[in-house]
């Protein structure tokens, strides 16, 4: 079974209730019940409440958006399990009991959310109380849905907002419920994954062979519409994108170009953060590719499912209203700090005022040595491509594993100047040239290593300058197995590493050479190889 951080699978749900409002100065727990709900009850008085919830197991949601300007309380069940109709009425009866002017219910169209938030609502009616309910489908992954509808997904979040914005507002019930049903028909998500997740205490929800992905699953595992490999985050954002926009579907998402969005990128639960970013990059490209205007974009977890390795994208088609209502603030502990400034149209590159490397390119200086050291740049660029795997898999006993694609980085920088310059037949020259590309492409250590090595060839011989930069700013001396190893690579081999990542590593893990060492002593070799086959 999946390893999870938890005391125990019967109550990791109630305790992680009890962790969110522990940490939340604004949010109370009803005792009795696993709801959430706002600590100022009192200032909901003459306004119409919002309460919301379902399943466990898609933190932050639904506890996490409970505040001023957002939900006014959120009822947990167990993990991907509706909660019971007691505690739903407990907390209607509650908000009621606070002076509200009415009650309105957004649950997901999951058959056990709407049955049991529509009994608790039958029976709060019964006594009393105004209450209403709002279903969101915004599913777009089925083209022909089934009786059961489209299934609620993590555009129910722009509805919290939304609605949240409204009741501030002091909207009444009646007008509140029209609202937000327009713009529920604005509204799309589908999501894709590329790995299980489990309930504590069970075996993963499906099975999804490596390499495999499956597009339009729901929150709880339930399952999509297809599988496929696994590719590039582009094409998978524009294949979610053409699906979710499909007039040929029932269950699309009108959009045309000239239209204003809102994009939700909600981390399933084990992306990170990276890959997060890129995806939204991806989005905003693929939105504005079609023409449509991206006024505002979020990103990072809202809706999750457990530990699934997966991403769904929501869009909301706004207009000024919309966008009004979205942008107002909210003290919910979980709602972004967003910019409210639209996306689309604006420059986001600016110059760098920072003196960068001058890659030199004076054709004059081309001579008899020029094609020499073209043909060995040539060889060392092939030689680091073909050892990218080897130096990865030694960096991975010692340090982040990625060493093979750092030196990786600087040959293809270099093979890429190459296409398009001469090689200068000063040395001096060259290097300096080799020297900005390392520094600019290369990065990590290696690639301050490799720029002040060139460096150091152009001063005179006797200048012991380099050695003093290593050890100023590495922080390194000769014989603490950081990429220094006067006798060559394999003698790091039984250092004691003293700086750099490996100096955190028990001593008796580390026992094979210095990557950085055998990647130096690799390209002198090419070098060397390079020369002899041009005599």
């Amino acid at each position: 079974m999946t390893k999870k951080l938890i005391n125990s699978s019967d109550s990791c749900v109630d305790e992680a209730l009890c962790g969110l409002v522990r940490g939340s100065g604004g949010l109370s727990l009803l005792k009795g019940h696993r709801v959430v709900i706002r600590s100022d009850l009192n200032s909901l008085k003459g306004k119409v409440a919002l309460l919301s919830g379902g399943g466990s197991g898609h933190e932050p949601a639904h506890g996490g958006y409970v505040g001023a300007g957002m939900l006014s309380a959120a009822v947990a069940g167990g993990v991907f399990a509706s909660p019971p109709p007691a505690s739903i009425l407990a907390a209607i009866l509650s908000l009621h009991n606070a002076g509200t002017s009415g009650v309105l219910l957004i649950v997901k169209n999951y058959t056990g959310d709407r049955l049991n938030f529509g009994l608790a609502a039958e029976q709060a009616r019964n006594r009393g109380v105004a209450a209403d309910m709002v279903i969101v489908a915004e599913d777009c992954a089925f083209e022909r849905p089934s009786k059961a509808g489209r299934r609620g997904l993590c555009g129910t979040i722009f509805i919290h907002k939304i609605a949240g914005a409204l009741a501030e507002e002091g909207c009444s019930l009646d007008q509140m419920v029209l609202k937000v049903t327009e713009v529920l028909k604005e509204i799309g998500t589908l999501g894709v994954s590329l790995s299980p997740c489990s309930v504590p205490g069970c075996l993963p929800s499906f099975d999804l062979p490596p390499g495999d992905m499956e597009l339009g699953l729901g929150i709880h595992g339930e399952p999509g519409i297809k599988r496929s490999k696994i590719a590039s985050a582009d094409e998978v954002v524009r294949t979610m994108i053409d699906h979710m926009t499909n007039r040929d579907s029932q269950s699309h998402l009108p959009l045309k170009s000239g239209d204003s969005v809102v994009v939700c990128v909600n981390n399933l639960g084990a992306l990170s953060s990276l890959e997060m970013a890129v995806v939204t990059q991806a989005a905003i490209n693929s939105l504005e590719s079609r023409g449509m205007v991206v006024a505002r974009v979020m990103c990072g977890s809202f809706m999750t499912s457990l530990e699934m390795a997966g991403v769904s994208i929501s869009l909301m088609k706004a207009n000024q209203e919309t966008l009004r209502l979205f942008d107002a603030q909210t003290s919910a502990p979980f709602w972004p700090n967003l910019s409210t400034t639209c996306v689309s149209g604006r420059g986001y590159v600016i110059e760098s005022e920072a003196t960068r490397p001058q890659l030199q390119d004076d054709k004059t200086s081309e001579g008899p040595l020029s094609p020499v050291m073209h043909n060995v740049l040539v060889r060392v660029c092939s030689t680091l491509l073909e050892k990218q795997e080897e130096l990865n898999s030694l960096d991975r006993a010692a340090g982040d594993g990625d060493c093979g694609n750092t030196h990786s980085q600087a040959a293809k920088a270099i093979r890429e100047w190459l296409q398009d310059h001469t090689v200068p037949a000063c040395p001096g020259n060259l290097l300096s040239v080799l020297a900005g590309l390392v520094q600019e492409k290369m990065g990590g250590s290696s690639g301050a290593v490799g720029f002040y090595t060139c460096i150091a060839l152009c001063f005179p011989p006797k200048t012991d300058r380099q050695t003093d930069i290593f050890s100023l700013y590495g922080g390194a001396d000769t014989g603490d197995r950081t990429m220094k190893a006067a006798e060559g690579a394999e003698s790091t081999r039984g250092l004691t590493a003293k700086a750099g990542r490996a100096s955190y590593i028990a001593v008796e893990r580390v026992n094979l050479p210095d990557p950085g060492a055998v990647a130096v002593a690799a390209i002198f070799k090419a070098v060397l190889e390079s020369l002899e086959g041009q005599k």
